[in-house]
């Protein structure tokens, strides 16, 4: 018998080409996790493990679940952590796949990697300290110390980072306020359009203070109950993070997740059914702070792509 050598096609070697290229960013996001495991086990974190099929994911209006033979797979493991604590465990946190409807893009991918993380006794202002010190922790650990080089820009991760509140950056940079662009449901796009662009900054930002309707699980201030306690963080104007103090009065978050499917019925979407268990374990679970950061597009500032697809083995069109 002869044997014919196979022929390499044109897309099979577009693949072995991405593949190479992508070897040195793979090493990196192996480092990284490495990284992230050893900064909680120092901090006495206990590394969790939730399910990644749920009945009744977080009823958010923009966030889409995938189906799964009748449940759904998690878009976050949040609720399973906060029923942890409930549970009396203080300080967690999970490295873990999440997925999300139609989400595709530069960096976007309908299955994608997250890091999450909570602790008990702190506020989100105590959160964004942490954070300050996993990145840098991060950096020292890959050799690159507190400065880093993020394209054509350098990153000075040393403390303080900037904060700024919603309302200050609708006020510096948005042709709308805050208020019209609540009214006319382009929060959004103001945000993306004029205020992201000023976030580009040699510190990351935290932005903090997000209207209460744009925070479904977390708490509103005390002082002003129309703001909750969010903020996001943004490196190299690339946004990161997501985190708040958390919403623990039972009867405030059934009523934000009523108003959240039944906006959704409206638009025509997918009806989660509530997530009772989750609401039943709120009464036992004491003030914290959690948040939940994209590892790959922590990998991303570290390796100075500004792709998702280049740091992940296989995007959903190689498969």
């Amino acid at each position: 018998m002869i044997h014919v050598p196979a022929i390499m096609s044109p897309v099979s070697k577009i693949k072995d080409r991405d593949s190479a290229r992508n070897k040195d960013n793979l090493l990196t996001r192996a480092m990284i996790i490495r990284g992230i495991r050893q900064f909680f086990i120092d901090r006495d974190y206990l590394e969790v493990e939730t399910p990644i099929r749920i009945p009744a994911p977080a009823p958010e209006t923009y966030i889409d679940a995938v189906p799964s033979d009748g449940w759904f797979l998690h878009t976050s493991p949040e609720l399973c952590m906060k029923r942890l604590l409930a549970a009396g465990y203080s300080k967690i946190f999970q490295i873990t796949k999440c997925f999300r409807d139609k989400e595709r893009g530069k960096h976007h991918l309908p299955e994608f990697t997250i890091l999450e993380w909570y602790k008990t006794g702190i506020d989100y202002w105590e959160m964004m300290n942490e954070c300050e010190d996993l990145f840098l922790f991060i950096s020292h650990y890959l050799g690159m110390g507190e400065i880093i080089r993020y394209r054509d820009m350098k990153i000075d991760l040393r403390k303080p980072w900037i904060k700024i509140s919603v309302r200050n950056a609708f006020e510096c940079y948005s042709p709308l306020s805050l208020e019209k662009a609540m009214e006319d449901n382009r929060f959004d796009e103001m945000v993306a359009c004029h205020i992201e662009p000023h976030l580009v900054c040699e510190k990351p930002v935290f932005l903090y203070d997000y209207p209460v309707s744009l925070g479904a699980l977390a708490r509103s201030k005390k002082d002003d109950p129309t703001v909750a306690e969010r903020f996001e963080i943004y490196m190299g104007g690339l946004e990161l993070a997501n985190a708040f103090s958390e919403l623990t009065d039972v009867d405030e978050q059934r009523a934000r997740f009523t108003k959240e499917r039944a906006h959704r019925h409206e638009l025509g979407q997918t009806t989660y059914p509530m997530p009772q268990i989750f609401l039943d374990a709120l009464h036992d679970m004491p003030d914290s702070a959690g948040i939940a950061l994209g590892i790959d597009r922590m990998i991303m500032i570290f390796t100075g792509t500004d792709t998702i697809d280049d740091v992940v083995t296989f995007t959903p069109e190689k498969l």
